[in-house]
């Protein structure tokens, strides 16, 4: 067995952790669901449930993963007591992680082909049902659909190869660095544009009148399926880099500063898109349609806008190879401690089976649409999508909540003193009783909230 790796620095650790927590809902689903959902008034609740919910979750996964310090699949089992069974969270946790990127190598893939459209002048003069047909005509071509997916799965393995500082921490670093000054940078951009400010209004201003029209239960319910999701807990994604950490700083304090980037991400993702789209009267539209239509029209009618394009899209395949890269170190080292073998082999190995698994995502939405699990319309990437967020990521959590705070798990006790080890921001003892009795009862409400949607 090879020595356990660690990373070289605390920026590292908190890059790289905010890194995989920061993907692709932070930069379109974030924006448009504050939006809809009364501005700034959600935002405040967003935050509220971040605080309770996210911070303690990841609180938790980073202990199990720096007490241990093994990989998701083998956490529980060093930490649990003998002949207990908590340790088949592993495989779930290992699982999640595969399913997960079954369909974000694909979405990876739009990132970066839309970064070579926009750079190589593709949209230059194109008008608004061309710059339109654009997004459909991608996802109706097998080859190139694979052809992106195969280049983000090849040079994810190929840095996480490498290393953990070597590879996996440089190149992290770099990335969430450029990520964090381009976002500034478009967002200076967006809210100079003539008429940007009614943008900014929208967004920013809590306006309770919009809340109460669509319904308060709804914006709680809206936020707080937003902040349990925004930081990809309870496949162990997050508990990988604690086991990577010395113990010279609490973990609590560090979950706050990896939400804390979360949130900041999150929130100017706004300010690039809101002051955009007022500035040139489109409707900040859900989903897909606001990154691969509106956007690409608005940056063709701005001055250098195949500059600030080519920004937007380079700094979109930052935020979802970030994620990549942290969850494909996950499936290495759970790899590696399940077989003993080297780092090298299990990147190897799972370059071929990573693509493999990718394979029906990227033809289901040409040569496998006619697979709709969900009905008409549906394709094989909201199967996956579904199975891990309602499935894998609440019941995991729980899991690791259950582990955490009960005396049949690794219990209250080991997990206080593994957060409160080192400086910095304890975790007050007087949250036992919220943590062990209610915090699990919101998680099942996720949980039970996101069948009844999919079902009923």
């Amino acid at each position: 067995m090879e020595k356990r790796e660690k990373l070289s620095s605390r920026l590292g650790f908190i890059l790289l952790s905010a890194g995989c927590a920061i993907g692709i809902g932070n930069v379109w689903k974030f924006p448009y669901i504050t939006g809809l959902y009364g501005g700034g008034a959600f935002v405040l609740v967003y935050l509220f449930f971040l605080i309770i919910m996210g911070v303690p979750l990841m609180t938790m996964e980073f202990a199990i993963g720096r007490a241990s310090r093994k990989s998701p699949l083998l956490a529980c089992k060093v930490l649990e007591k003998p002949e207990q069974s908590w340790h088949l969270q592993g495989y779930l946790a290992m699982a999640g992680n595969y399913l997960l990127m079954m369909f974000y190598t694909t979405v990876t893939g739009w990132m970066l082909h839309y970064f070579y459209l926009t750079a190589t002048g593709s949209f230059s003069g194109a008008d608004v049902s061309l710059v339109s047909e654009e997004f459909p005509k991608m996802l109706s071509q097998p080859s190139i659909m694979v052809l992106w997916m195969i280049i983000v799965v090849v040079a994810g393995f190929a840095i996480c190869s490498f290393g953990v500082q070597k590879g996996v921490e440089k190149i992290t670093k770099f990335m969430m660095i450029a990520l964090l000054a381009l976002i500034v940078v478009l967002a200076i951009n967006s809210m100079t544009l003539e008429g940007g400010m009614e943008g900014l209004k929208f967004y920013l201003l809590p306006d309770f009148k919009r809340m109460a029209d669509i319904g308060i239960g709804t914006t709680i319910v809206a936020a707080m399926n937003q902040a349990f999701f925004t930081l990809s807990l309870g496949i162990g994604a997050i508990a990988i880099f604690g086991s990577y950490i010395g113990k010279e700083h609490t973990l609590f304090g560090e979950s706050m500063r990896v939400a804390a980037l979360d949130t900041f991400v999150a929130l100017f993702s706004g300010l690039i898109i809101f002051p955009a789209c007022y500035s040139f009267g489109v409707n900040a539209d859900s989903g897909p349609n606001l990154i691969f239509i509106t956007l690409p029209n608005i940056f063709n009618h701005m001055a250098g806008g195949r500059l600030w394009g080519s920004l937007f899209f380079i700094f979109m395949a930052f935020a979802a190879f970030s994620t990549v890269i942290a969850v494909f170190e996950n499936i290495i080292s759970c790899c590696m401690d399940l077989t003993g073998c080297s780092r090298k082999k299990a990147s190897f190995v799972n370059i071929f089976l990573m693509i493999l698994l990718s394979l029906p995502c990227a033809l289901g939405f040409n040569l496998l649409s006619g697979i709709q699990p969900f009905g008409e319309g549906s394709t094989i990437m909201d199967l996956e999508d579904f199975l891990v967020s309602n499935i894998a990521l609440p019941i995991g959590s729980l899991i690791y909540l259950l582990f955490c705070v009960s005396r049949y798990g690794w219990g209250w006790k080991n997990f206080m003193e593994e957060a409160n080890t080192g400086k910095g921001f304890k975790m007050p003892e007087w949250l036992r009783f919220y943590m062990t009795y209610i915090l699990p009862f919101i998680i099942l409400l996720i949980f039970l909230l996101g069948m009844k949607d999919k079902f009923f």
